[in-house]
C-alpha cells in the first residue's frame, strides 16, 4: 500500500504507473474524495471553534444567572452536524484506504517498459537443452507410463486439476521438497518454518493478496479462515505489527506448504497434466531487508533459487519481466524458467519480487535503526525456491529414457535411494 499524503502530492507519478502497467486509475474520483475530505475537515474545524466559543459563552451566562437556552439550542445543532461531518470523514477515509490497497506498486527504475511478456528481458541462461534420440513424451504420459502419477484417481476423488501421485513418484516429491530446503537452510542462510496453512483476512490484505485477488483464493465458508494461495502470506505475517532491530536485518525464513489457487482465470489453459492445479506444494524465500540493501539482496535470493535448478541439471533462463507483465506488489521481479522439452519451451518455476516497502506499509512492519533514527518501514522480498511440483514435472521430462524409466538428478540420489525411478512392467 502507498503511503496516503505522498500519493496525494504525487497524483503524476501514479498516473505514469498506470500507463506503464497497462492498467486504468480513477485518480479523478480520488481528487474529488479527497477534496470533500479536505472541505469537510475545514468546516467541521470551524463548527468545533465556535461551540467551544460557545460553551464558554454558556457558562458565562450561567454563571450570571442569565437564560443560557437558545444558545443551548443552537450548540446541540451545531454537535449534531459536527457529529454527520464526523462520520462522513470517516467514512471517506475509508473509502480512501480501500482505493490505495487496490493500487499497485510503482516499479523499480530499471524495470523495462512494456505491455506483455513478449517484452521481457532475458537476463542470463544457464545449461543446454537435453538431447534426445527418441521423441520426448509429456510428463504426465511419463508419470501414467511408471506408473507414478495418476490423474484419473485424482479426478474421481476431488475433481479437475489435482494430482495423485504414487510410488516413486510421490517419494519424488518428497525427496524434492526437502532437497530444497536442506539446501536454503544449511547453505543459503535461510531459517525454516513451518507455518498454518489457513491464514486469515488481515494476513492476506498484509500480504497484497486481498482485495484484488479475492476470486483466485479457497475460502471456508462462514469463517475468516483461507487456504493459503503461497507461503508469501505467512511468511510476511510474522513480523506484522512490528519493529525489527536493524541489527537482525536481513531475516532470511523459508517454508514448504501446500498452496491453494481457484486459478479462476486460466479456463482452457495447461488443462492436461499438473502444470496448473488448485492445489500444489511449494517452498518459498522470504526476506526481511534494509531498503539500502534490497535490491542487493533481491539478486542474492534469485541466485539461491537459481541455485536448485542447476545442482539438479536443469537447463533455465532468468528474466525481468516489462512493467505491463509483473505482479501487483512488486517493484521488480525476475521470473526463473525452466526448459520443457515436450513443448520445447520455457516454463516459469519461480518468480522473485523486491516489493520494497509496499507490503511492509500494508502489514505496519518497521525496522529500528541503530542509534536515535527514527524507524522506517522495512523492504520485503519474495521468491518461490522451487515450485515443486513444476520441477517434478521438469525432472520427469528433462531426464525421461526410451525405455520408459526416468534417471534421477545426482543431488537427489540421497533422498530417493535409487538413481532410476523403474519404467512401469
Amino acid at each position: 500500500m502507498h503511503d496516503l499524503s505522498y500519493f496525494r502530492e504525487h497524483l503524476d507519478v501514479f498516473a505514469e504507473m498506470a500507463k506503464k502497467r497497462c492498467m486504468t486509475l480513477d485518480l479523478d474520483g480520488f481528487r474529488a474524495l479527497d477534496k470533500e475530505r479536505r472541505e469537510l475537515i475545514t468546516a467541521t474545524e470551524q463548527l468545533k471553534a465556535q461551540r467551544n466559543k460557545a460553551s464558554d459563552e454558556i457558562a458565562r451566562l450561567k454563571k450570571e444567572k442569565k437564560n443560557a437556552d437558545s444558545l443551548i439550542a443552537e450548540m446541540k445543532q451545531v454537535s449534531e452536524r459536527v457529529k454527520r461531518a464526523d462520520e462522513r470523514i470517516a467514512a471517506l477515509d475509508a473509502r480512501q484506504r480501500e482505493l490505495l490497497l487496490t493500487i499497485p506498486n510503482v516499479p523499480h527504475s530499471s524495470v523495462p517498459v512494456g505491455s506483455s511478456a513478449a517484452e521481457n528481458k532475458q537476463v542470463r541462461c544457464w545449461g543446454l537443452p537435453p538431447k534426445f534420440d527418441f521423441q520426448p513424451k509429456p510428463h504426465w504420459e511419463v508419470g501414467e507410463r511408471a506408473g507414478i502419477l495418476d490423474l484419473e484417481a485424482a479426478a474421481k476423488m476431488t475433481g479437475a486439476r489435482f494430482a495423485v501421485y504414487k510410488g516413486w513418484g510421490a517419494r519424488l516429491e518428497r525427496a524434492l521438497a526437502n532437497f530444497f530446503l536442506d539446501v536454503h537452510t544449511r547453505e543459503h542462510g535461510y531459517t525454516e518454518i513451518l507455518p498454518p496453512f489457513l491464514v486469515n483476512s488481515a494476513s492476506l490484505t498484509g500480504a497484497g493478496q486481498l482485495p484484488k485477488f479475492a476470486a483466485d483464493l479457497f475460502r471456508l465458508e462462514g469463517t475468516d479462515f483461507w487456504l493459503t494461495p503461497t507461503a508469501e502470506v505467512e511468511l510476511h505475517n510474522l513480523y506484522r505489527d512490528e519493529t525489527i532491530p536493524e541489527e537482525k536485518l536481513p531475516l532470511n525464513v523459508t517454508a514448504w506448504t501446500a498452496c491453494f489457487r481457484s486459478e479462476a482465470g486460466a479456463a482452457g489453459k495447461d488443462t492436461r497434466g499438473i502444470l496448473r492445479q488448485h492445489q500444489f506444494q511449494k517452498v518459498e524465500l522470504f526476506k526481511f531487508t534494509h531498503p539500502e540493501k534490497s535490491y542487493e539482496e533481491h539478486e542474492a535470493l534469485t541466485k539461491n533459487a537459481e541455485a536448485i535448478l542447476q545442482r539438479l541439471g536443469l537447463h533455465h533462463r532468468t528474466v525481468l519481466l516489462c512493467t505491463g507483465d509483473m505482479g501487483f506488489a512488486s517493484a521488480k521481479t525476475y521470473d526463473i524458467e525452466v526448459w520443457l522439452p515436450s513443448s520445447s519451451e520455457f516454463r516459469e518455476i519461480s518468480s522473485c519480487s523486491n516489493c520494497e516497502a509496499f507490503q511492509a506499509r500494508r502489514a505496519a512492519i518497521r525496522f529500528k535503526p541503530k542509534g536515535a533514527g527514527k524507524s522506517d518501514f522495512v523492504h520485503t522480498l519474495n521468491g518461490s525456491g522451487l515450485a515443486v511440483g513444476r520441477t517434478w514435472i521438469a525432472v520427469v521430462e528433462n531426464y525421461q529414457q526410451a525405455d520408459g524409466s526416468i534417471l534421477i538428478p545426482e543431488a537427489l540420489r540421497p533422498y530417493m535411494a535409487i538413481d532410476r525411478i523403474p519404467a512401469a512392467k
